[in-house]
């Protein structure tokens, strides 16, 4: 019986880690932008997710965005107070394929115009041809 929640759990662990690391629910071939206030910005592995509010249409919403995580963002220059909240930024990156609102991170430009990017980190065998990862 050990030996059966075992092996179930070793051919388990690999197809969680692989669905995990999935970009497959970002359309990598398109680009957003949206800008708004930093309401939250969750500092957390596996991948550090930043929240905005956008204003459309005289109507305030939250949306969602997803980055890599910590170690990677801190080789690209990113730092635990980088973004705050109630900071104005520019969130670019690549929506979800299903329609919902917010995606990835592919760079945010702060209120003074400066960049911090490679916000999803995506491997270089992921990159769409023809499609500019800025």
């Amino acid at each position: 019986m050990k030996k059966t929640i075992a092996l179930i759990i070793g051919l388990a662990m690999p197809l969680a880690a692989a669905a995990h690391h999935s970009f497959a629910m970002f359309d990598m071939a398109k680009s957003i932008s949206h800008k708004g206030t930093v309401k939250e910005v969750q500092w957390t592995n596996p991948h550090v997710w930043v929240e905005i509010m956008v204003t459309a249409d005289g109507k305030t919403s939250t949306l969602s965005f997803e980055g890599a995580a910590i170690p990677v963002l801190k080789r690209v220059g990113w730092m635990k107070d980088s973004v705050r909240k109630g900071d104005v930024v520019t969130v670019v990156g690549h929506p979800y394929k299903n329609g919902r609102q917010g995606g990835s991170i592919d760079y945010l430009i702060l209120a003074d115009g400066s960049k911090l990017g490679t916000g999803d980190a995506i491997p270089p065998a992921l990159v769409v041809p023809g499609v500019s990862a800025q």
